[in-house]
């Protein structure tokens, strides 16, 4: 599946590379400052623990369902998270669609100890560089918004500066691609992408095919601790859970729920 296909995230895709191309910022002055941050938090290594890891995000609004919590405050919810067991974070910092921001992600960084994902849409190198310059240890690779050549050039880049890649997939195919770039870190998206509805059965059957050395982590539509057991005894190491989270009336206890029951 690709973004020509005619799926929502053509129009989001389509903003992002349009934004890229008007940035005139040289590359080598990004990646020399990029290389002086502080080391980045090993974000894969936080979702090898024993039981089943919660990426917990930090997530304003969806573009399906408009405003979850348009108000929050990313270090407050951080801390909750971070009581309930959170293995890391991640941050929406697209600000047209999803609400959030760089400060989003600084802020919520700097309330906890937790590897973050900047959760965005990666279309160019500069992406990847200012996550690192945001504080960001890990970045997002939507194999169905690239080419496999930008894929292989981001996921490159991502370990020059020292940064983990989750690479997301919606299927068999582009499972394989990850796989062809190296890529340790996979997740797996239920939403499809042409209706928004969460195919459980999708996650199920990809698992199957992710070999035993990368880590799986199963993306959208966990809403309860017996979504979460499922994945987990489908073989997944980790579920990245937003909407959920930041709609309980008690996020450190809905962390602690999933994380139980995994």
């Amino acid at each position: 599946m690709t973004v020509g296909d005619g799926t929502y995230l053509d129009r989001i895709i389509a903003e992002h590379r349009s934004r890229a191309a008007a940035d005139r910022r040289p590359l080598e002055g990004l990646l020399e400052e990029a290389s002086q941050c502080q080391a980045p938090r090993r974000f894969s290594d936080a979702l090898e623990e024993p039981g089943l890891s919660v990426i917990a995000e930090v997530k304003r609004r969806s573009p399906s369902k408009g405003d979850l919590f348009a108000d929050l405050n990313p270090a407050v919810i951080a801390e909750q998270y971070m009581r309930g067991g959170a293995a890391c974070l991640s941050v929406l910092t697209d600000g047209p669609n999803f609400g959030g921001s760089r400060q989003d992600l600084t802020e919520a960084r700097s309330a906890v100890n937790l590897p973050v994902l900047r959760k965005d849409f990666t279309v160019h190198e500069r992406d990847v560089l200012d996550a690192r310059l945001m504080g960001a240890d890990a970045v997002l690779l939507i194999v169905a918004a690239l080419s496999p050549e930008e894929l292989a050039t981001f996921f490159v880049l991502t370990q020059t500066l020292g940064m983990d890649a989750l690479v997301e997939v919606h299927d068999e195919d582009e499972l394989e691609v990850a796989l062809e770039v190296g890529a340790d870190l996979i997740g797996v998206n239920q939403r499809d992408l042409f209706t928004f509805e969460v195919d459980h059965e999708r996650a199920a059957r990809i698992a199957k095919r992710i070999p035993k050395d990368v880590l799986g982590v199963a993306e959208s539509g966990v809403r309860s601790p017996s979504d979460a057991a499922a994945l987990g005894e489908a073989g997944y190491s980790a579920i990245l859970v937003g909407e959920t989270l930041v709609l309980s009336d008690d996020p450190s206890a809905a962390v602690s729920a999933l994380r139980g029951q995994g």
